[in-house]
C-alpha cells in the first residue's frame, strides 16, 4: 500500500491540472455614447467600420477604416498590424460587429471592443460620396 501511495498523488495531481481551464479571449461591448466617452481620453485606437465598402462610403464615423466583415477570415487584416491596439468595431446594426469581434479574437487580437452599429452613433458622420 505504501508504493501505491505516490503512484495516486502524482495520478491525482496529474488529473486535477487537466481539469482547469484556460478563460477564454473575448471582447469587450460597449455603447456608442461609452465608446465616444472612452475615444476622448484614449490615444492611438482603430476605428474600425466592418460594413461593405459601398456602405462605408455612403457615411461612416470619421477617422475610421473599413474592413468588411466578410473579408476578415484566418489571416490578419494587414490594416491591423498590432493585436494589442484598441480597436473600436462597428456596423450598421450591431450584428456584423459581433461577428467581426468575435474572428479577431480568435485571431489573437486582444484589445476588442464591440461599440454596435453606426446607426446609433451620435456623433459626426462623413461620406466618401
Amino acid at each position: 500500500m505504501k508504493h501505491f501511495f505516490p503512484l495516486i498523488l502524482i495520478l491525482i495531481l496529474i488529473l486535477t491540472g487537466c481539469s482547469v481551464s484556460k478563460p477564454e479571449a473575448t471582447y469587450k461591448q460597449l455603447s456608442m455614447s461609452e465608446a465616444m466617452d472612452l475615444m476622448e481620453s484614449e490615444k492611438d485606437y482603430i476605428i474600425l467600420d466592418v460594413r461593405t465598402i459601398e456602405e462605408y462610403n455612403e457615411s461612416h464615423i470619421p477617422n475610421a477604416i473599413c474592413i468588411p466583415n466578410e473579408t476578415i477570415g484566418t489571416e490578419k487584416p494587414s490594416e491591423l498590424p498590432d493585436k494589442d491596439q484598441l480597436i473600436f468595431v462597428y456596423c450598421r446594426s450591431g450584428n456584423r460587429s459581433k461577428q467581426a469581434a468575435e474572428k479577431l479574437v480568435k485571431l489573437g487580437y486582444t484589445n476588442i471592443i464591440e461599440i454596435g452599429g453606426i446607426n446609433d452613433w451620435p456623433g459626426e458622420v462623413v461620406s466618401e460620396t
